[in-house]
């Protein structure tokens, strides 16, 4: 019998000791969400002025990235990101984030084909008396990188939740080269938000597209959280879970009982995943739950797969619209908010399946930082990256109703969008409409 213990013991080294392993001018990968490497982070930064030019690639990364915040020169590491958090954000703004643009799904094949992974560092569950350490929240991507990856470090977080697998949601210790041990922060909240009149709006006109056997996908932000938990306060029964990222709506959904996932048709009784994030309450109940597994993106968002699943129902946010349809859900204007993610991935699934149903939601309008009222429905985009073209735009939900512009003509889409927008800015849109002759004079709101 193989001492999968004794191995671990030969590969075990402090922080300090692993990350000398590091180059000037290497690939750095820390992962994804809480697989980031809090402490071989911390150990890589002492070795700041021994360095230059080290890149390192991550992604919805809470921090503090330590290689970041202690070289704002960019002299010695250079962090970009597949998909902005909040923190990420910030980095960006202050110009110590790099942005790369992608789709959920291609990402680990993008490793796999085209780039470059020196040493891969990020946390993992503790070792099981197989030799295998749990991926946990980072399953989605992290096994291709770690594949890819020249040299492998494992810190292990006693803090992650062992998530069971359909496939490639572990890593065995003999495909290692260093592991680290020490202690760690409790894992990161996010509660769900509470509603706002016009989430509770845009939920209701969501749910009569309902049906009970459905399984939902809700997207990474707080409207598709908040419109999840308002469908767990319906009479929807037996519904299912096929989802990029889960977090608390799908717990309050599991305690209302409206999440079995025995009508999937595929996975059934399975509810899957490929990150997570939430509540502790949350991480218990994913924590070694054999209803819920974790599996890679090329699987999870990969449209053949979600196509498959009967009354797929896909709910995502955007930022803003423009009247031709074209939706940007990753950026104001030129400046980059999150990322691509899984959007384009789950809208063309959706479509694809048997009576399933592809929704973004927005806000009609935002507020400014001095209180000024603005549009999310625009005339059309000044610089803004847009997520998902207008030929694949589908329904389209604000608090003022849910429109589908599949098939429709521009004029068509100009006419739905302008009937969803606030009415304090629909006369103005009328008047973009016309300038861009995308107005008919018959059309009425």
């Amino acid at each position: 019998m193989n001492d999968f213990y004794a191995e671990y013991r030969s590969k075990l080294r402090t922080p300090e000791e692993a990350v000398q392993v590091i180059k000037s001018g290497d690939w750095v990968d820390y992962t994804t969400n809480f697989g980031f490497p809090i402490l071989l982070d911390k150990a890589l930064a002492k070795r700041r002025d021994e360095l230059f030019d080290v890149k390192i690639r991550g992604n919805l990364l809470n921090g503090p990235i330590e290689v970041v915040e202690g070289d704002p020169s960019r002299e010695h590491f250079y962090y970009n990101s597949w998909h902005l958090s909040a923190y990420e954000r910030k980095l960006f703004d202050r110009g110590l984030c790099n942005f790369i643009p992608m789709i959920f799904r291609n990402l680990v094949p993008y490793y796999q084909y085209f780039l470059t992974v020196n040493v891969a560092m990020m946390c993992v569950t503790s070792m099981d008396k197989h030799g295998y350490f749990n991926l946990s929240s980072a399953t989605g991507i992290a096994k291709g990188i770690l594949d890819k990856a020249d040299i492998v470090i494992l810190e292990v977080n006693e803090h992650l939740p062992r998530i069971y697998g359909g496939f490639e949601e572990s890593i065995h210790i003999s495909e290692v080269d260093f592991v680290v041990e020490g202690t760690h922060p409790p894992l990161p909240e996010f509660p769900i938000n509470p509603p706002t009149p016009e989430d509770i709006a845009i939920a209701g006109h969501i749910l009569p597209f309902i049906q009970d056997g459905a399984t939902l996908q809700l997207g990474i932000g707080s409207l598709p959280n908040v419109i999840g938990s308002e469908i767990a306060k319906s009479d929807l029964k037996d519904l299912g879970m096929h989802t990029e990222l889960a977090g608390n709506a799908y717990y309050e959904l599991y305690k209302a009982g409206k999440l079995t996932n025995q009508r999937k048709t595929i996975d059934r009784g399975k509810g899957v995943l490929g990150m997570a994030f939430g509540s502790r309450d949350f991480y218990d109940w994913i924590d070694q739950n054999p209803g819920v597994i974790a599996c890679p993106l090329t699987y999870v968002n990969a449209p053949e797969t979600i196509a498959k699943i009967d009354n797929m129902i896909s709910i995502n946010n955007c930022i803003a619209v423009d009247l031709f349809g074209q939706i940007s859900s990753e950026s104001a204007g030129m400046r980059q908010i999150s990322g691509t993610g899984g959007q384009l991935d789950f809208l063309t699934g959706a479509a694809m399946s048997h009576g399933g149903k592809a929704f973004i939601t927005m806000t009609s309008f935002y507020q400014d930082k001095e209180g000024r009222r603005h549009s999310r429905i625009v005339p059309h985009f000044m610089g803004d990256i847009v997520t998902s073209p207008r030929s694949q735009a589908y329904y389209l939900v604000t608090e003022y109703g849910a429109v589908n512009l599949t098939g429709r003509t521009t004029w068509e889409r100009a006419e739905m969008l302008i009937s969803i927008a606030h009415p304090d800015f629909r006369e103005e849109l009328i008047a973009a409409a016309e300038k861009q002759k995308i107005w008919r004079r018959s059309n009425k709101y």
